[in-house]
């Protein structure tokens, strides 16, 4: 046991105990920092993955706002699906919604890649956020109720869609590479 004084901790590193250089973060400390980076990862995935949406939108539906009115389904059902305009109702709930679920996807990512070590290359924490990605559409358009889906799908193509969740991925990736980088300062 360490307890500061420094003939205690020569006496135990002697014993060929040295000290980790970190202890050890417990749980909470874990999920606090998890937390901090999918705040950041979450809002840049967010950001970018609605640029997408509005930029499909236009090219395949000639709305920018529908594919974001769409995810307002959650609050105002089947009449969100056909709103084309901007409005607060529908285009300001949709990207709340979608940003929510984004920082949940972006802090789950975090927990669960915190104790493994860093990736080693920019492609390898784009593989890490494509595999959440991957997992959060599955679970979008797989085992979540209808009326709880992003929507995205009623305006979108399926070519349109992979375009929307690998941005995701990117904003994803970026965003946690910062909050790490910023966090490691």
């Amino acid at each position: 046991m360490n307890t500061g004084d420094p003939e205690v901790r020569h006496s135990t590193a002697s014993q060929g105990h040295p000290e980790p250089a970190h202890p050890p973060a417990g749980a909470a400390t874990l999920w606090r920092d998890a937390l901090r980076t999918g705040l950041v990862g979450g809002a840049v995935a967010s950001l970018a993955s609605t640029l997408a949406l509005a930029w499909c939108g236009r090219r395949e539906t000639g709305s920018g706002a529908a594919p974001t009115n769409a995810t307002s389904q959650w609050l105002w059902g089947r009449k969100a699906l056909a709103a084309r305009r901007p409005s607060w109702r529908h285009t300001a709930l949709g990207y709340a919604i979608h940003h929510g679920t984004a920082t949940f996807w972006a802090v789950l990512h975090a927990g669960l890649h915190a104790r493994r070590p860093p990736a080693a290359s920019p492609g390898a924490a784009l593989a890490r956020a494509a595999a959440t990605a991957a997992t959060a559409f599955a679970i979008d358009y797989t085992i979540t109720p209808r009326r709880l889906r992003p929507g995205f799908e009623h305006h979108l193509s399926p070519r349109a869609m992979a375009i929307v969740y690998a941005t995701f991925a990117l904003g994803l990736a970026c965003g946690c590479a910062v909050a790490e980088r910023g966090r490691r300062r």
